[in-house]
């Protein structure tokens, strides 16, 4: 099993920044890509971004291209996700995901779902 903690999230004015954390422990060796999705009040859960450890590559969702940024840090196992220019949209739980090797070939063609989960963090972005 792989355990994912997240961290970062809170309150934040629009316009404002935040920086999500995801440690990853257990059988990591498995993992070969970590990303988030979000769920906002009464709308299902969507892609936000993900990367894939071998060689770095990454994916962003249809509604984020632009922002946020997502970068690892590969000795530590966790993953980041940097959002600026926050809007009030941005407003939701953000979950922590991680995939094996297949995760890539999925996600290149449109299928992001992870294999393990976090609990999520709440991000609220208030006027």
């Amino acid at each position: 099993q792989v355990q994912l903690v997240e961290s970062g999230g809170g309150l934040v004015q629009a316009g404002g920044s935040l920086r999500l954390s995801c440690a990853a422990s257990g059988r990591t060796f498995s993992v070969d890509a970590m990303g988030w999705f979000r769920q906002a009040p009464g709308k299902e859960r969507e892609f936000v971004a993900g990367l894939v450890w071998t060689g770095g590559r990454t994916f962003y969702g249809d509604s984020v291209k632009g922002q946020p940024t997502i970068s690892r840090d590969g000795a530590k196992k966790t993953v980041y996700l940097q959002m600026n220019s926050l809007k009030l949209e941005d407003t939701a739980v953000y979950f922590c995901g991680a995939g094996g090797p297949s995760w890539n070939r999925r996600a290149a063609n449109g299928r992001f779902e992870f294999d393990y989960w976090g609990q999520g963090t709440q991000v609220t972005v208030s006027l």
